[in-house]
């Protein structure tokens, strides 16, 4: 298999202020996340580090933390190679996402802050605008925007940091998801419901809506297995 061209590689705009590894790490993370790199993908360092324009080294340090997550397969003195989905990763991420978010919206709701309500509504609105277009990866892009503001209003921005790092799976998981007729439809349905249960401060439901809408990519994974079965371990 040839190795992979990274997306836009050759016109990241690397911020200088910030070390070059953790930027070739994110940006290659959401290129694997956004399955522009799906599974399988051969990761050439030499190759990365001409797209990037940057030495060898930063690359080798952003493949390594990439591994470290589970994204990659690293076989020294072979090759490295983007993963397949883990369906054991993806059930434990899940797991940890529902656990958490179960009690930042019961929190939420107990607050019922009005300009946190405006916030998120408009953030549901940008995700209607992205469905209208039919752009995926922005839907994707303002779908991760509202459960991240979800886990600042509550006061626990480090948490969402710890939950990102072990979701990288379900993450592709939701990503082939949601394209599929009727995912990205039902998720502003649910992104409404949990909003809804916010502002009347009713945390009750805010869990159930919650609840219902992380349940919604596992309950269809035999389909999407079956849509994509060489992409998963």
């Amino acid at each position: 298999m040839p190795s992979a061209t990274i997306p836009t590689a050759a016109k990241f705009q690397f911020d200088r202020t910030r070390h070059a590894a953790p930027q070739v790490f994110e940006h290659m993370r959401d290129q694997i996340i956004s399955m522009a790199l799906p599974p399988g993908t051969v990761l050439s360092r030499p190759e990365l580090a001409d797209q990037y324009g940057i030495s060898q080294t930063p690359v080798r340090d952003a493949l390594i933390r990439l591994g470290e997550e589970g994204l990659v397969d690293i076989f020294p003195q072979h090759a490295t190679v983007v993963s397949p989905i883990d369906v054991a990763l993806v059930t434990q991420a899940h797991f940890l996402r529902r656990s958490v978010e179960l009690e930042i919206v019961r929190t939420l709701a107990l607050q019922a802050d009005p300009v946190l309500v405006e916030r998120l509504r408009a953030t549901i609105a940008r995700q209607r605008l992205m469905l209208e277009l039919q752009d995926f990866d922005e839907f994707n892009v303002n779908d991760q925007a509202f459960h991240r503001e979800l886990y600042e209003a509550a006061r626990v921005p480090d948490l969402w940091t710890l939950v990102r790092r072990q979701s990288g799976h379900l993450d592709r998981l939701r990503r082939l998801h949601l394209p599929i007729p009727g995912k990205a439809t039902a998720v502003l349905r649910d992104h409404d419901a949990i909003v809804d249960a916010i502002a009347a401060g009713d945390p009750a439901r805010a869990e159930s809506a919650l609840r219902a809408h992380l349940s919604g990519t596992l309950a269809n994974i035999d389909e999407i297995r079956g849509r994509f079965t060489d992409y998963f371990r």
